[in-house]
This record gives structure tokens, C-alpha cells and sequence, in this order.
């Protein structure tokens, strides 16, 4: 298997952490978020990693080779302007699979780089192939601003966006769950051709298209694992007291 880190983002919500460093070389008990994500990819198996680097891009492909590579192989994918999500993973095509006949046994893992967890990806990555998914999602119930709407079969149908009171509906059904994105998808390569979408773009708007026109787009219910958004200075200071209190490593 292969794997994309988003790491690209100005890390703006970590200021006064990134005023000098890109959010991804922020660290949380002496390790940055990037080699922690890497890290835990190499731990799951994974040798072969494409990162996405923008902000303050020569300092993140520096510190990658002064540790070797974790001993991976890792290539960079820098963009000029920030891509979003989608963008990002469109141009990031030609590592993944998008370019060739890659079949869905083949699927990678997308990774942003300011979260840690240990959700279980293998059995994650296994769900996706028996189910055959377009895309699985891990989620949770647990509060946010964001929701992703899903019917009883755990299939994407929706959205809500608390502060701006929208909600859109994708695939009616008389019933559904709201549920958190964490941030961590498994993604068969057939994906590409069907991302339309050109230039900066999310991947959320992109997966509600799709399920809307019938694709699988399925949850991963995560709620048994640990998960935290590391994308503000006192997530981090509480990320540390949870590696002390050996809820994650």
C-alpha cells in the first residue's frame, strides 16, 4: 500500500507555533507532527509515502532526509499555491495509482498530518476492500462544526455545517447519523478519473458529488479509538499529557 500526508496547510490555528516552522515540523513531546504520522504509517506496513508541501516547503523535505527518510521511501509533492484537500490529491495522481490501471486491491491511505489516533487502520483498510468502496471515512460521535451525514448502511448522504446552518442532502433516506471526520481516509485509485473538480478544490464536496451519483463513500466507525485535532497550540499541550498518560504513542 501507499499513502498521502497532507501537509501542506499555513497552519494558521497553531500561531504563535508555526510563525517560524510549517505546521507539520510543529512537534508534541519532542517529535514532529510529521514524523509522528509518518512513523505510524511505517508501523502499519507502509513503505512508500508522497507528502504535500507548501509552506515553508524546503524546511519540511530537509528535516524528512536528516532523519533518513524514516527509513521509507518519501516523495514530495510541492505546491505553488495551496490546493486544498482535492487539489492536492489530484496532483498527487501520478504517485498513487491514478495514472495506471490500478485496481481496487490497491487502495492508499490519506493522512492529514495534524491528527493523531490509534485507529486501527488494518482493520480499516480491510472494510474497504470487502465492501468495495469508492472511499471509507473514519468518523466519530463526538461534537464539531462540521458533520458528515450517513444513512443505516454507513453510506454518505450528507452534511451539516453548524456555524453556517446549512445542511445538504445528497441521497435522501429516512434515516441518518451525524458524524465527525477524523481526518483519515482509505481511497481506491479508481477515484481519480472520476474527480472532475480542477485546481484548488476540497475532497468532502468531491466525495458528496459522488455518492450523490451512486458511488460508495462509507463510514468507518472509530469511536473506540483515540483521536485528537492537533491543529491548535492548546491541542497540542493536551496531545503531550496524553502520551504521558499513555493513551496514544
Amino acid at each position: 500500500m501507499k499513502a498521502m500526508v497532507l501537509a501542506a496547510g499555513l497552519g494558521t490555528r497553531l500561531r504563535p507555533l508555526t510563525n517560524d516552522r510549517p505546521k507539520a515540523l510543529v512537534e508534541v513531546g519532542g517529535r514532529s507532527l510529521l514524523e509522528i504520522t509518518l512513523t505510524r504509517l511505517r508501523d502499519f506496513g507502509i513503505q512508500d509515502v508522497i507528502v504535500n508541501v507548501h509552506h515553508y516547503a524546503g524546511m519540511v523535505i530537509d528535516h524528512v532526509k536528516a532523519a533518513r527518510n524514516l527509513g521509507m521511501h518519501i516523495e514530495f509533492s510541492t505546491e505553488d499555491i495551496l490546493l486544498d484537500t482535492g487539489g492536492g490529491l489530484k496532483k498527487a495522481a501520478w504517485f498513487l495509482g491514478g495514472s495506471s490501471s490500478a485496481s481496487e486491491e490497491y487502495p492508499f491511505i490519506l493522512h492529514n498530518v495534524d491528527v493523531i489516533s490509534n485507529i486501527d487502520l488494518r482493520r480499516m483498510v480491510e472494510l474497504h476492500k470487502e465492501s468495495k468502496a469508492l472511499a471509507t471515512l473514519a468518523v466519530q460521535a463526538r461534537t464539531t462544526s462540521r458533520y458528515l451525514l450517513f444513512d443505516e448502511q454507513l453510506q454518505l448522504c450528507g452534511r451539516h455545517l453548524v456555524k453556517e446552518e446549512k445542511t445538504e442532502i445528497v441521497r435522501p433516506t429516512q434515516q441518518m447519523s451525524e458524524l465527525a471526520f477524523t481526518g483519515i481516509h482509505v481511497i481506491s485509485p479508481r477515484i481519480f478519473p472520476l474527480l472532475t473538480e480542477e485546481g484548488i478544490f476540497s475532497i468532502v464536496p468531491a466525495y458528496l458529488r459522488l455518492a450523490a451519483q451512486g458511488e460508495k463513500v462509507q463510514a468507518f466507525r472509530a469511536d473506540e479509538y483515540y483521536w485528537r485535532d492537533l491543529g491548535k497550540p492548546e491541542n497540542i499541550r493536551q496531545a503531550e499529557q496524553d502520551i504521558k498518560n499513555d493513551l496514544v504513542r
